[in-house]
Formats: structure tokens, C-alpha cells, sequence
């Protein structure tokens, strides 16, 4: 299991308190998987055209679903939001490999 240390944490308490609308969450859980597959998919020549679809999709996913939220996507503010996203998601799908320091 990963431990976020204090700075980590605050990270994904921020990110999570910039998820709150359940529709900018249900876009984030489609399209943060659609992102981060696109990588692999893109690593051979064949699978590039695919990933790229993959990748805007996922893109798009994610900015209709901060019109939802009607903020700016965290990562705008603090790029680490883009790692700590996908630790977000794998936690709405129950895979918690991640545990958060205890607050103060």
C-alpha cells in the first residue's frame, strides 16, 4: 500500500473537495480510466490512432463534468491533482491502494 504523506494528503483532500457533484464524478470515473489506458494503447504504432480517441474522450468526459461541478479542474491550480486523480478513481471503484496520513 502507498502512504501519502501530510502534503500528499491535503492534495487529495483538496481534489476531493473539488469532486463533490455526483454527475462530475460519474464523468471523472469514465473518463480518468478512458486517459490513463490511452497510454499503453498508444505505445504501438497500431493502437496510436485509438489512443488518441481514447485520450480526448477522456478529456472530454472530465471537462463536462467540472461544468457540472461549475469549477475549474484541479490540476488548473496544483498539476500533482493529475496523479492524485487517478488515486481518487481507483477509490470510487473500490481499490484502495492509497492510505492517507491522519489529520492533525
Amino acid at each position: 500500500m502507498l502512504r501519502l504523506n501530510a502534503e500528499w494528503t491535503q492534495v487529495l483532500r483538496r481534489y476531493k473537495e473539488d469532486h463533490q457533484d455526483p454527475r462530475n464524478q460519474a464523468c471523472h470515473q469514465v473518463g480518468i480510466p478512458l486517459i490513463v489506458a490511452s497510454f499503453p494503447v498508444g505505445a504501438t504504432l497500431i493502437g496510436l490512432p485509438l489512443a488518441a480517441a481514447m485520450f480526448a474522450t477522456g478529456w472530454g468526459f472530465q471537462l463536462a463534468g467540472h461544468c457540472f461541478e461549475g469549477k475549474k479542474p484541479s490540476f488548473v491550480d496544483d498539476k500533482r491533482s493529475l496523479i492524485i486523480g487517478v488515486l481518487w478513481c481507483l477509490e470510487k471503484y473500490g481499490l484502495r491502494v492509497f492510505e492517507e496520513t491522519p489529520a492533525p
